[in-house]
């Protein structure tokens, strides 16, 4: 039987998650705003150091997901 979450149980889920994360990070930063889970738009020219505060942390979790995978990966092939 199939996996419908396949991410849940997949090798493949922690990149997939992390580069898509990245991906968020980057586009926030090119608009210069950030989606903030239940307080909406946050914008740099308003409030630039709640914007910062979320882009890093959106760079933090999709490279700190990316890094994982890689060390699970490197750990398993030796």
């Amino acid at each position: 039987m199939s996996d419908k979450l396949w991410t849940v149980n997949s090798e493949r889920g922690l990149p997939i998650f992390g580069i898509f994360v990245v991906f968020l990070a980057v586009v926030y930063t090119r608009t210069g705003k950030a989606w903030i889970k239940y307080n909406g738009w946050v914008y740099r020219a308003d409030e630039p150091k709640r914007y910062w505060l979320e882009v890093i942390l959106y760079y933090l979790l999709g490279f700190g997901c990316i890094g994982l995978w890689l060390y699970h990966f490197v750990a398993r092939s030796k």
